[in-house]
């Protein structure tokens, strides 16, 4: 699957996870899938309620607005993103048991080392990990 992510949603995400390090950041992705391709309209920043620095959970209450917000403006469920602050941008263990959905596209943003790296990710029912095609523009 090809999915197109903007440049400045990335930079944002980037900036966002940074300040948030060494806390792990997440969101959910919005958009719509037009000829096989996910395109990203719509990033979302939600409180990981776990403030972990290896894991996270997202806050119900703001994953419902979320979800309230893209429907009414047309817009799809892609997926989800998080960061690895101090990890390689790849599902961990935790990340390949918790993903439920073999639709969704799994980003992780790796902020270990130099340039931060930006990965997306699809698991199967049994947990193989296929990496996506993910075009920064």
């Amino acid at each position: 699957m090809v999915i197109d992510l903007k440049l400045a949603d990335y930079l944002e995400m980037v900036r966002h996870a940074r300040a948030t390090a060494p806390i792990e950041d997440c969101g959910l992705l919005g958009g719509r899938i037009e000829d096989g391709v996910k395109k990203v309209e719509k990033v979302f920043y939600l409180t990981n309620t776990d403030q972990s620095e290896e894991h996270f959970s997202l806050d119900p209450k703001e994953q419902f607005a979320a979800v309230k917000e893209l429907r009414a403006q047309g817009l799809v469920l892609l997926g989800n993103w998080h960061s690895h602050p101090a990890s390689p941008s790849r599902p961990s263990e935790e990340d390949k048991r918790l993903a439920f959905d073999t639709q969704a596209s799994y980003f992780i943003l790796s902020l270990n080392g130099g340039e931060p790296v930006l990965n997306s990710f699809q698991v199967s029912r049994d947990k193989v990990v296929t990496k996506e095609d993910l075009r920064i523009r």
